[in-house]
């Protein structure tokens, strides 16, 4: 039994897809089907039950799917300590999206090396779907994101939640002449439900973006106005670079701390969530 098999069920298990697993694993679909009938030869059962809508787990499936897990993960913290390197006592790895990098996680790394200085740390960027991935696979101990998944072997809980605000480079008023530059961010689901409660009849803005950073550099060297986190634009308002609309409302963009309940070293782990909520608090 390969490793890549192992990988490859577990995540047709959590996308229920076969397409969509190929996707996400950077492989063919042909790869995808040809590993999990691998599997099925070797137990001598089907592990999925395909259909149009994508693919559910047999009995045998999510019989096996526990086992899959502490193999993948077993594998993967055996590399961690392994690879460690001298005087260090275990690893920890984090990831966080990038906008949350310089708010979380350049004050989390020297909180973390005075209390646990005997731990090496390893440390992802990324976006929401890749970050749950590397939980599963066990490359990574805690994240930080914006949209988590529900998974088994892992916990969720709200960590903070930030403030959208709606700016712009020119004085205006909410009521007229900010759509016309408006450059849409794409928070996320939670943020495009609400954006369309608050602004129900606008039209498809000219330019969007996946990146907060990307759009406020944009407004700022060309003009306009969008929503962004007010503890990244507040120095730019105090300077006189951006202004609030006024009338707009204010829009909140939870960010969760997702985390495994089976983690090598319960103490570290704890120690780690400690810091983060500690600074997300701002203590």
């Amino acid at each position: 039994m390969k490793l890549e098999h192992i990988r490859t069920f577990l995540e047709i298990a959590a996308c229920g897809n076969f397409n969509q697993a190929a996707v996400n694993l950077d492989v063919s679909q042909s790869t995808v089907s040809a590993r999990i009938k691998t599997l099925e030869q070797q137990f001598g059962r089907p592990l999925f039950l395909r259909s149009h809508s994508g693919a559910e787990l047999t009995s045998a499936g999510h019989r096996f799917r526990r086992y899959a897990l502490g193999m993948q993960h077993l594998w993967q913290q055996s590399r961690q300590e392994i690879s460690l390197p001298q005087g260090y006592r275990t690893a920890l790895g984090l990831g966080a999206q990038i906008s949350l990098w310089e708010h979380l996680v350049t004050k989390w790394i020297p909180r973390m090396r005075r209390v646990a200085p005997d731990v090496a740390l390893r440390l992802e960027a990324d976006y929401s779907q890749s970050l749950m991935r590397q939980l599963s696979d066990g490359l990574l101990d805690v994240a930080v994101m914006y949209q988590p998944r529900q998974q088994p072997g892992l916990l969720i809980e709200p960590l903070l939640e930030e403030t959208l605000v709606l700016v712009s480079t020119d004085p205006r008023e909410v009521s007229a002449g900010w759509v016309e530059d408006y450059v849409f961010v794409d928070w996320g689901d939670v943020f495009r439900a609400r954006h369309g409660e608050a602004f129900p009849e606008m039209d498809t803005p000219a330019v969007s973006v996946g990146l907060g950073a990307l759009g406020l550099q944009y407004i700022l060297e060309n003009g306009g106005s969008g929503y962004f986190s007010l503890r990244v634009v507040e120095p730019l308002l105090a300077a006189g670079r951006l202004h609030l609309l006024n009338g707009a409302p204010r829009l909140e963009r939870p960010a969760y701390v997702v985390y495994t309940d089976n983690p090598k070293d319960t103490d570290i782990l704890q120690q780690a969530l400690h810091e983060l909520r500690a600074i997300a608090t701002g203590e």
